[in-house]
């Protein structure tokens, strides 16, 4: 069995000086803590802020790169780069981990080809192609009103991608955007980290309908992590509470100052706080991908954590570490373990193949 998560921030927290060789107290994933959640493969996201300039966007991006790419050669004992589902198999057998790259905010493309292009030669494997913003691509789930679904930019984005053999993402995209890739893409697509609105309201999870429609094209909803999106109890509570604003105040400043010792206590604190409050547990990650089970079937669905991008976790899932917990809820439901290696790996892993062979470079 392969266990793969497809959606990870940790680039950004390289960034603010992790160490992925220690075994971090406030850390969702560093080298560690992946062995021992037995994960098997990662995409890296490489996430750029949508108040960030495009030109900013892409020399960040590639800072990103240069930073994980050192951090997974220093730790070549438990990990290696990777760039394809081949690799992934590889390093399996070679018991090391597999990093792979994504990118999260199609702003750093800076509406080029020659720049995606750029970055595939650097290993970047799937788009999602916004954030919480519209831009150059795609409209947004938070905002959706500029472009009514893709921008003339994105349709191309979509043809170019298909070429490639990348990986078309659409979590964070509006409902006509999602609608639109299914559309104009040739390959299956993917979400790499959401959950199921019939389930939970907010406007980044998706429909029935929207998961029925990706099913039909052969793609997957990779189940995310952060409450919020897990349950609208836990959002109001969170949202009473204010500490999501406070949170956001100390990340800011922490990452400006990622060696300030005051910062990264104040950003440790809080994290304890949102710690404290009642958080749906692992439970609830298995109900969501229980529900796309029961709707669309047992190949459409898999796992996409979101750690190192959320502040909280549900109980039970406090780190990477914690993944096999997700699986022993499953088999409590009567999951044979054909069905959890499907759901733990293989169907992302199909779409990946679809796309590779899809690929016309």
């Amino acid at each position: 069995m392969i266990v793969l998560d497809s959606h990870c921030d940790t680039p950004s927290q390289i960034m603010r000086l992790r160490d992925l060789a220690k075994d971090n107290r406030y850390a969702h994933i560093d080298f560690p803590k992946m062995k021992r959640g037995k994960i098997d493969a990662s995409f890296f996201a490489l996430f750029s802020p949508h108040t960030m300039s495009q030109d900013k966007a892409y020399q960040y991006c590639k800072q990103m790169i240069a930073a994980v790419s050192a951090s997974v050669e220093a730790n070549s004992d438990y990990a290696s780069m990777a760039a394809s589902t081949k690799d992934i198999y590889r390093l399996k057998n070679e018991d090391r981990i597999a990093i792979l790259l994504g990118m999260e905010n199609g702003s750093a493309l800076m509406s080029s080809m020659s720049v995606l292009d750029e970055f595939y030669e650097l290993g970047l494997r799937y788009i999602t192609l916004c954030h919480n913003a519209d831009n150059d691509i795609a409209d947004s789930a938070a905002e959706a009103r500029h472009w009514n679904g893709l921008s003339p930019f994105g349709k191309e984005l979509i043809k170019r991608m298909n070429a490639m053999g990348i990986i078309i993402d659409v979590a964070h995209a509006s409902d006509k955007s999602f609608y639109d890739c299914l559309k104009y893409s040739n390959s299956p697509i993917v979400s790499t980290h959401s959950c199921c609105r019939a389930l939970a309201s907010s406007r980044r999870n998706m429909s029935d309908d929207m998961i029925k429609a990706l099913a039909s094209e052969g793609g997957v909803i990779q189940i995310n992590f952060y409450p919020v999106f897990l349950s609208d109890s836990f959002a109001k509570l969170l949202s009473d509470s204010k500490l999501d604003d406070k949170a956001d105040m100390i990340e800011a400043n922490f990452i400006k100052e990622p060696s300030n010792i005051k910062y990264i206590e104040q950003w440790h604190r809080v994290l304890d706080d949102l710690n404290a409050l009642e958080r749906p547990s692992y439970k609830r990650v298995v109900e969501h991908i229980d529900h796309v089970v029961q709707l669309v079937g047992i190949e459409h669905v898999g796992i996409g954590s979101d750690y190192d991008g959320i502040n909280v976790c549900p109980k039970g899932l406090e780190d990477i570490s914690k993944f096999p917990i997700i699986f022993e809820g499953l088999k409590e439901r009567g999951y044979r373990e054909q069905d959890i290696e499907k759901i733990a790996g293989a169907n992302f892993l199909r779409v990946f193949e679809q796309v590779e062979s899809l690929a016309l470079l």
